[in-house]
């Protein structure tokens, strides 16, 4: 059974930013393969990566996610591009949407058309990686260079002048079923959030295989990275343990999109719990926030999430290593959770 890899997702700020720096150290001491950073309306995802960059030797930097729609695909590829020749070539370049609510009420772009978006973006991104001629680029979404009505007619197509890496790896997140093909298709890597392995067969891999079949070439799972962030709560008590992933799982299932409109909270549909996620949803958003994480199940939490003592947690640890993820992205609350996980894991 191939060996998981064990990477540590630690978000975006709330109102300060603070970086667990003692525990990004240790990980790259330990041996983790990486650590994420995320955005959402606040802190950036670039910045607190770049600090870390300088901090630590040896484990890969990783963005989950920048989003698309707060950047041209030339200055996603020119901070990649800089960040990975700061880091002596340990940059991971992974790009999601965001959500309607962030897109058009935060960066004042339109969300329609997600999938020809990305797919445009990324392969601007490639192209400008490669270096093989100058950009120009002629889609439905984006015109390189532009040629708009109000265009001067002196844009020129243009190479960098900094020589990126062809191959930096460009990952995707995505939870629908049809970005979840694309992300098969075009990416290198997949970065699923509360990704149940339980479900995954029915849930995940028909898409997963039918964006390998229209990649062709051999793309498969042997070399394409599933790394799923999965909470981690170490604890000797079981539910209180579950008690600490609960309001994220209320949050993101109850408050993160309008109702029809929750890409979470159709995801735990999927796995089967559409009584408890319309229940959550109802509650958080009528502003009975704890009364949501009360109804968050002990089940879903089981399903997406590491809780319990040491060996509770490796016992369930099997069920992931089973399934056909080779990256384990812990979301923790100490120290302690990455010690645990990285005694498992390496």
């Amino acid at each position: 059974m191939p060996s998981l890899r064990l990477g540590v997702n630690v978000g975006y700020s709330g109102a300060k930013i603070e970086l667990p720096l003692e525990m990004i150290q240790e990980a790259d001491r330990l041996g983790a393969y990486v650590v994420w950073t995320a955005e959402s309306y606040g802190s950036d995802a670039v910045t607190p990566l770049a600090w870390m960059g300088a901090l630590t030797s040896q484990i890969h930097l990783g963005t989950a996610i920048m989003q698309m729609p707060a950047r041209t695909p030339a200055n996603t590829a020119m901070t990649a591009m800089t960040l990975d020749q700061l880091s002596g070539g340990r940059f991971l370049l992974g790009l999601g949407l965001s959500g309607p609510q962030v897109v058009e009420g935060w960066h004042g772009q339109a969300y329609g058309k997600p999938l020809g978006k990305t797919r445009e973006y990324v392969s601007i991104v490639r192209h400008i990686f490669a270096r093989e001629a100058p950009l120009v680029h002629n889609g439905e979404f984006y015109q390189i260079p532009y040629q708009g009505a109000d265009a001067t007619g002196l844009g020129k197509p243009l190479k960098s002048i900094l020589h990126g890496r062809a191959d930096m790896p460009i990952y995707l997140a995505a939870i629908g079923p049809k970005n979840v093909e694309l992300a098969a298709e075009i990416a290198d890597g997949w970065l699923p959030i509360f990704f149940s392995p339980r479900h995954y067969a029915e849930t995940y891999q028909p898409q997963i295989e039918a964006g390998f079949a229209k990649a062709g070439g051999g793309k498969s799972v042997a070399n394409f990275d599933i790394a799923p962030s999965v909470p981690v709560s170490v604890g000797k008590d079981v539910n209180n343990a579950r008690n600490l992933v609960k309001p994220f799982l209320a949050l993101y299932i109850g408050g993160m999109g309008a109702k029809g409109k929750n890409f979470y909270h159709d995801l735990a549909c999927r796995y089967g719990y559409t009584k408890a996620a319309d229940r959550i949803q109802d509650l958080y958003l009528a502003g009975k926030k704890w009364e949501a994480m009360a109804a968050v199940p002990d089940e879903l939490v089981d399903d997406v999430a590491l809780c319990g003592p040491k060996e509770r947690i490796a016992e369930r640890l099997e069920l992931w290593r089973r399934s056909p993820i080779t990256t384990l992205n812990i979301t923790t609350f100490n120290i302690e959770g990455l010690r645990v996980m990285a005694e498992l894991l390496l």
